[in-house]
């Protein structure tokens, strides 16, 4: 399966779009949160933390890099990049065993961890669309691919 691509109308829906992609992952894999500054990546990052089961606030890693949420037996990790000026910055914080044990662990910019960062399970792309967010969906192995599948049917438009 390729990419897909779908259309939420606006915050409430990206944040049940989250909830979904919570049920779809069961807690588990790498996803890569890529679009500009106010795209709606923490938005679904919220989604998705809540749809784990997480009750209270789920506020951006801008300054701390990564939030971590312990939900009953689910590890997730939320890490925003934005301000690394190194990739290698992540050796220094350990960042290898944030993937001990098969947590979630959701990465806004990317990029910004070149070279050391493992190959997601799915990237989603977010960019504005008319006064809504349009997701572009790249799985990026088996796991991706599966996830894609149930959210294609879940999310036909």
């Amino acid at each position: 399966m390729s990419g897909i691509t779908l259309f939420l109308a606006d915050e409430p829906a990206t944040v049940a779009f989250g909830a979904k992609l919570a049920e779809v992952t069961k807690g588990h894999g790498v996803i890569f949160l890529e679009g500009d500054l106010g795209a709606g990546k923490t938005t679904l990052s919220r989604g998705l933390i809540r749809g784990l089961g997480h009750e209270g606030a789920v506020k951006s890693p801008t300054f701390t890099v990564v939030e971590p949420y312990e939900i009953g037996e689910i590890r997730a990790f939320h890490f925003d990049l934005y301000r690394l000026v190194d990739p290698e910055e992540l050796e220094f914080m350990g960042i290898r065993d944030y993937f001990e044990g098969d947590p979630l662990c959701l990465f806004e910019w990317p990029d910004k961890g070149a070279g050391v960062l493992p190959k997601p399970d799915l990237t989603i792309t977010i960019s504005p669309h008319a006064g809504g967010r349009s997701l572009n969906l790249s799985p990026q192995g088996a796991r991706g691919e599966s996830w894609c599948a149930v959210l294609a049917e879940e999310f036909k438009q």
